[in-house]
């Protein structure tokens, strides 16, 4: 799917959180928290929060030596396009190559601009990083919200990068998942 590059070509913003109910069928959202953005393209799409996958960043990132030290895992962000990264972080200002989430809060999947963040001093430090994002075909969500199947919170940084998974993905879905099987 085709994201806008900059905040400039983004369309108005609105990000919620998306809630899924815990007996949704399908495994990918089931017990999921997605930080949906209706800015970054031509239907919603967004990131899942509470996935972390058994791959740590140092793992996706080996040449960067800082990053040995790191623990922090790579999120599955959902099942769309999975052998992309993107990335949430903190910004005081608007950088280029990002799309505003939240105040204070950018997306992207610029290279880059990931590795002038994960070469800083404290690389993790309001960042998150994902494979993959979550789609919805046109009137796919809306359908989804009305037979109950999501319950709809306001975005909130500390849920992006303060909040844990209380319910871990179950490793074996996170393994097969971020090998696209």
């Amino acid at each position: 799917m085709p994201w806008p590059t900059s905040a400039d070509n983004a369309k108005p913003l609105t990000a919620i959180l998306l809630v899924a109910r815990d007996e949704l069928p399908d495994p990918y959202f089931k017990g999921s928290i997605v930080l949906l953005m209706n800015n970054v393209g031509p239907i919603p799409a967004g990131v899942i929060l509470n996935r972390p996958t058994r791959f740590a960043v140092s793992e996706l990132f080996p040449d960067f030596k800082r990053l040995a030290q790191v623990h922090d895992k790579v999120y599955f962000g959902g099942p769309v396009e999975i052998e992309f990264v993107w990335f949430l972080f903190r910004a005081d200002t608007a950088p280029d190559h990002a799309i505003r989430v939240l105040d204070g809060v950018y997306i992207s999947s610029n290279g880059e601009l990931l590795h002038k963040l994960l070469d800083r001093d404290k690389p993790m430090e309001g960042l998150r990083i994902f494979i993959g994002h979550s789609g919805w075909a046109p009137s796919q969500l809306k359908a989804e919200i009305a037979r109950g199947d999501w319950t709809v919170a306001p975005a909130d940084k500390n849920a992006i990068f303060n909040g844990k998974s209380e319910r871990p993905w179950p490793e074996e879905q996170a393994q097969d998942a971020a090998q696209g099987t």
